[in-house]
């Protein structure tokens, strides 16, 4: 039975991946059908998901099963729900912005303090702590270099918000021009910023290339167990 599993398994990836590897000689229907294939069971995984850990226990088994107060408390979501699927109907449409825009605001509100919290906080406090010298004794970093990674890394921070800045005093012309230190400290923002990307771009392109490589391997793995 596991062997029968195994060799199907085996089969479909050795499948799917000949078709995404054709795309590499142009658009064409074998490389549709297997996004098609992806796109819908990954949507079909997400329903199920949403249902059995979302909308079952936490609306329709309170509601159903619950006690009275449940009952009332589920009435707000449920009223929320339903205007949202009146946006399906063109001239119900505006009775589902209600309950859109208290979801944009309440996610934009989790978003903003997110990043507060869990970024920008936390990025402060490492920049001040990269000049703790005591700390890097413990770790065995000497105080000059210690302060020199930290300087950098201030210099990065500092240069790019500065990159950032967009308050410009108008000229007579009519154009809009920066302080000369703004334009001086964003020009040299721009170039942290080019290295960050490059970096970023370096260790895409390296996930890639360990996926390009594990399926290449899995190809020739599943040829080999038969030959």
């Amino acid at each position: 039975m596991n062997l029968s599993l195994d060799l199907i398994s085996g089969g479909l990836s050795f499948l799917f991946t000949l078709l995404i590897f054709s795309y590499l000689i142009g658009d064409n229907p074998l490389f549709r059908a297997a996004v098609y294939i992806f796109v819908g069971v990954s949507s079909g995984y997400i329903a199920a998901v949403a249902w059995w850990q979302v909308i079952w226990p936490k609306l329709v088994y309170p509601l159903v099963f619950g006690s009275m107060l449940e009952k009332v408390f589920m009435l707000v979501p449920l009223t929320g729900a339903i205007l949202i699927f009146m946006k399906i109907f063109p001239r119900l449409a505006g009775l589902g912005r209600i309950a859109m825009a208290f979801m944009v605001g309440a996610g934009a509100a989790v978003t903003i303090a997110g990043a507060v919290a869990g970024t920008l906080i936390p990025q402060v406090l490492g920049s001040i702590e990269i000049f703790d010298l005591l700390e890097a004794g413990a770790r065995n970093i000497s105080p000059v270099e210690a302060l020199f990674n930290g300087s950098v890394i201030l210099a990065g921070t500092t240069f790019t918000l500065a990159y950032f800045h967009f308050s410009a005093h108008p000229k007579p012309d009519g154009s809009l021009h920066r302080m000369s230190l703004i334009e001086i400290s964003a020009w040299v923002g721009r170039i942290f910023i080019g290295i960050t990307l490059g970096a970023v771009f370096a260790g895409v392109y390296t996930a890639a290339l360990t996926a390009f490589i594990e399926r290449l391997m899995s190809l020739i793995n599943f040829i080999g167990s038969f030959l």
